[in-house]
This record gives structure tokens, C-alpha cells and sequence, in this order.
């Protein structure tokens, strides 16, 4: 197994005498995401270009807009949101990162340091 892609990994678990577990960047960020979108007034996680023209081909990226970095065994996570009009930026922010935090520890076991939440757009589509 040693050939295959190398990814980012975060956390490396002893599984027993059984061997070990890895989790990938990616699966933090995918959490990170998933849990990002199921708060009120999010409206969509924003991405870089490449992964909007991934989207637009119809390919689900659910880490899109999400950075991860870990570094001396804890986690800090960026997310870039677009939000729905109408909303509180301070209480969909800190319900974003309540949420994104909760997330990881829960299902990885891993300490996250940070959320940082960037508000990259605003959905107006109710408006209209």
C-alpha cells in the first residue's frame, strides 16, 4: 500500500495490535463542510474556481471552500460560506463554528484549535 497517492493525513490512530488508522485532510474537510451547510442563513459553501467548474459539471465536492491545516496535533479549519440575506453575519458565524468544531472532535477525536469563518458572498435570490 505503500504506492498509492500520499494525501495530507491528520491523525494516525493505533487500532489496537490490529495495525493503524489514518484519517485524510480531505474527511476533515468534508466534515467541516457538511456541517457548515446545515446551519440556518448558509447558504452554500464557496469554492475556488476549479472546484465551481467541478460543481458545474455536475461532481459533488462536499470539501469545497474548506482549508484544513494541522500542525503539533491540532486542527485549524477555514471555511468560506455564502450566506442568505436576511441573516446575522455574528450569530450564523459563531453557530457555524460552534457547529464545525463539534463536528470534528465528535467524529474524529481530533482537538480543533480554530474555525475561521469568511463570508465570501451573499445569496439574494429571495429578493427578487
Amino acid at each position: 500500500m505503500a504506492n498509492e497517492t500520499e494525501r495530507p493525513v491528520s491523525k494516525i490512530y493505533e487500532s489496537n495490535s490490529c495495525g493503524e488508522v489514518q484519517i485524510a485532510d480531505d474527511v476533515v474537510a468534508t466534515i467541516a463542510g457538511l456541517a457548515a451547510t446545515e446551519i440556518e442563513g448558509v447558504f452554500a459553501m464557496y469554492g475556488n474556481i476549479t472546484n465551481e467548474l467541478v460543481g458545474k459539471l455536475g461532481i459533488k465536492n462536499l470539501s469545497k471552500g474548506v482549508k484544513v491545516v494541522l500542525e503539533e496535533g491540532e486542527v485549524y479549519v477555514e471555511v468560506s460560506i455564502t450566506m442568505e440575506y436576511g441573516y446575522s453575519v455574528p450569530e450564523v458565524a459563531n453557530k457555524v463554528q460552534a457547529k464545525v468544531k463539534t463536528a470534528i472532535e465528535n467524529m474524529t477525536g481530533l482537538t480543533v484549535s480554530s474555525v475561521d469563518v469568511r463570508i465570501a458572498g451573499i445569496n439574494i435570490d429571495k429578493m427578487q
